[in-house]
Order: C-alpha cells, then sequence, then structure tokens
C-alpha cells in the first residue's frame, strides 16, 4: 500500500470486477477507499470461488484494504449517508466510483447539488447503459472465433475475464486523471467508461480493424502458435508440455544455439526461399520448423534444457494449471514481495498479493485483508460524518446501518 495517493478518500458502490478492481488498485496504493454495500451485501458477496461455508475468495480477492460500510438505501436515511459519505468536504474527497445502475438520488446530478465540483466515474457495460459483461462482450467482438485449435470451428470464449481486468485499471487512471484536472481547474466531473467501448478500442490499438478493413483478413484460429511470430507448444519426454516463443532476433539465434538447431533452421530457410530471421516469415512457416523441433523436445525432459533456455534468452514457459501454479512456481510464494500469508476472517490463511506496482519514492507495504460486510459502519459514521453516539446507535438499532459495534 504505497502511499502515493495518501490523502485521496474514493467511495465505491460496486460490484463483480471492473469497479473493485479499480478501487483496490487505488487503496494498494495509499488512497482511502470505502466501500457502501447493502446490509445483506452486494450482488458479489456471495461470487464464486467460495468455501465450503459460502464465503467469497472472490470478494475477498478484489475488495483488500478498503473500509466498509453497509446501511439500507431503500431508505431516506441510508440514502442520506450514502450522500453525505461521497459528497464528504475535503480537497481530497468528493470522488464516487460506480458500476451500479445509478438513478435519481445516486446518479450524477442530483449528487452534484451536494457538491458542485464531485468526480464520478460511472463503468457500464455498452455505451447506451445497456447491460453487457465481460462473457458477452468478448463474443461480439470477436476474440473467440480466433481462439482455439487450427482448423476447428467452434467458438472458445476465454476463461480470463479480460476486459473486466482492463476496464478497472483504465477506470482507476481515468479517476487520478479527473483528480488532476479538478486540483488544477476547480471543476468536478462525470468520466464514463464502457466495457464493450474498451474492448472496441483494444481491437483497434492491436491492429485487428486494420486486418479486417485494409487487408480484408477475418484471423482464423491457429492453436497455441503466436499470431506473426514464431511461438508453439511442444510435448518433452517426461510428459510435460513447453510454450516457446521466438518472437525477437535475440529469442531465435537463442533458440537455435541451445538446440543446435540452427544449421536445420537455415537449410530449411534456403529450402523453402525464406527468411526465417524474419518473424513474419517464422509464422507463415511455423508447421515446418515445428516438425524440426518436436523430436528435439520428445527426446529431452524439462530439467535437461531449462537452465540452458534461461541462461541463452530463450522465451519459455510450463503449462500448468492453477494447482500446479501454486506448487510449482517460486513467484507465488512469499519470496516473491508482491505477496504475503494472510489471515482472511471466516476464510483462512492463504497467499494473498499486494500492489504490482514497485516505486521508488515509496516502500511497497504488505497487503491488507479485505473488510467485513459493514466492518466499519460505525466509525465511518462518527469520524466522517460527525454523528455523535446516540445518532449513531439510533441508526443501528432502526437497522439502517450494519455492522459491528466498537467497544
Amino acid at each position: 500500500m504505497a502511499k502515493l495517493l495518501q490523502g485521496l478518500r474514493v467511495v465505491e458502490g460496486t460490484s463483480f470486477v471492473a469497479a473493485p478492481l479499480a478501487g483496490m488498485t487505488l487503496a494498494q496504493m495509499g488512497a482511502e477507499v470505502i466501500r457502501f454495500d447493502r446490509l445483506q451485501g452486494g450482488l458479489d458477496h456471495y461470487r464464486w470461488p467460495v468455501t465450503e461455508d459460502n464465503r467469497s475468495m472472490f470478494w475477498a480477492g478484489l475488495n483488500k484494504g478498503k473500509r466498509s460500510i453497509a446501511v439500507d438505501m431503500t431508505t431516506d436515511q441510508g440514502k442520506e449517508i450514502v450522500t453525505n459519505l461521497i459528497c464528504a468536504p475535503g480537497p481530497g474527497n468528493g470522488i464516487f466510483l460506480t458500476n451500479l445502475r445509478v438513478r435519481g438520488w445516486m446518479d450524477y446530478d442530483s449528487l452534484k447539488k451536494h457538491r458542485e465540483d464531485l468526480i464520478m466515474i460511472s463503468i457500464l457495460g455498452a455505451r447506451g447503459g445497456g447491460p453487457q459483461v465481460d462473457y458477452t462482450v468478448n463474443p461480439a467482438v470477436g476474440f473467440p472465433h480466433a481462439t482455439g485449435p487450427e482448423g476447428s470451428s467452434e467458438p472458445i470464449a476465454h476463461v480470463l475475464p479480460a476486459w473486466d481486468c482492463i476496464t478497472g485499471q483504465k477506470a482507476a487512471l481515468g479517476l487520478l486523471a479527473a483528480e488532476r484536472h479538478r486540483r488544477l481547474t476547480g471543476e468536478g466531473q462525470l468520466v464514463e467508461l464502457a466495457l464493450k467501448d474498451v474492448a472496441l478500442a483494444m481491437l483497434g490499438n492491436l491492429g485487428i480493424l486494420g486486418e479486417v478493413m485494409v487487408n480484408n483478413v477475418d484471423r482464423p484460429k491457429y492453436g497455441n502458435a503466436l499470431y506473426g511470430a514464431y511461438g508453439q507448444d511442444f510435448l518433452t519426454g517426461d510428459g510435460r508440455r513447453i510454450m516457446l516463443v521466438a518472437l525477437t532476433d535475440r529469442q531465435w539465434r537463442g533458440l537455435g544455439k541451445v538446440t543446435g538447431l540452427a544449421d536445420d533452421f537455415k537449410a530449411l530457410g534456403d529450402r523453402l526461399g525464406a527468411d526465417l530471421n524474419q518473424e513474419g516469415q517464422r509464422f507463415i512457416h511455423r508447421h515446418a520448423i515445428t516438425e524440426i523441433l518436436k523430436p528435439w523436445f520428445a527426446a529431452r525432459r524439462v530439467e535437461d534444457f531449462a537452465d540452458l533456455f534461461n541462461q541463452n534468452s530463450v522465451t519459455w514457459s510450463e503449462f500448468r494449471s492453477f494447482k500446479q501454479a501454486v506448487e510449482n512456481d517460486p513467484d507465488l510464494s512469499t519470496a516473491h514481495p508482491m505477496f504475503e500469508m494472510l489471515d482472511q476472517p471466516g476464510i483462512g490463511e492463504y497467499l494473498v498479493p499486494g500492489t504490482p506496482f514497485e516505486f521508488s519514492a515509496a516502500e511497497r507495504e504488505p497487503p491488507v485483508r479485505a473488510s467485513h460486510l459493514g466492518e466499519h459502519s460505525e466509525e465511518i459514521l462518527s469520524d466522517i460524518l460527525g454523528l455523535d453516539d446516540h445518532q449513531v446507535s439510533k441508526l443501528f438499532d432502526d437497522r439502517i446501518v450494519g455492522g459491528p459495534r466498537r467497544g
């Protein structure tokens, strides 16, 4: 939790991946992030993966380091509490991050009446406000039709919610840009970011729109091959599977040196009339290159070549399941400064990441567990909203707010 964003308070009303990820990213860089939820928890409070007693490891993973207040927002008092929290005075306050369908009292125009320079970051599904999630956006933009075994026709949806992950980071970036603008001009603003727009933008950024519109190419499936260069998976002599990439000239030369197949690659290029030192040519002739490499890998165990590959800039990795990665990757341990063994109440002790950033101006701090639902309700009401003990007690007694009581 590098303290670079100390003094910045973000109030978060969110669910699922993109928006909670944006808030957590800011919290891990020192911002104070307060998440408000319904008394029974938000839409993602029991999102899988869960423990045997239905405690969400998903929720705990995306809400580390945040404070939590639980509020009955169907009541006028609950609405007032959330409004006052979002629009609290102070130069680092008045910032609202959400992907909820905000209407009426919680929309930008309504909240702005309580703080003129309010910053609100609203994550949408589609630009017009329609519902979309990663698992519907991804099929719509074409990636599943370019994913899967070569020659197959069935679309394959990716298990990683990539657009959620990218959108979360963009939302954090947009929030910081809006906050800088407010510091310079005194003006707040509404920032809207649609999940589908992020995916559409990346189609252009990665050259895919040009490939379709200029080259009239609808990219097919290439299996595990690396599009436009050489990359392929191989089965080794000890029954393991590795991924090999020779994207750059250095990687290609290193591969030829370690395997002793440089002359074979040159002979192949001469026979094909192709310069295999060019990455595009390596992709075009990937099957022929693979046929040369297959027997080399089939005759060796991973241990026979791993150190040599690493020493000669050959880029590779071993295919692992999630469980195998946890058990075998030394980076997935407390030897990596990003990780700590953390006891998450209700779940248990397990490996938890902090921020992946390393700032030279701030020390990396250990990760902070996720809060219980409503864990900080009382202190937020008294310390931030300035309510006295009697007022706070009545809100708890009337079930306007929930959570444990102090003292």
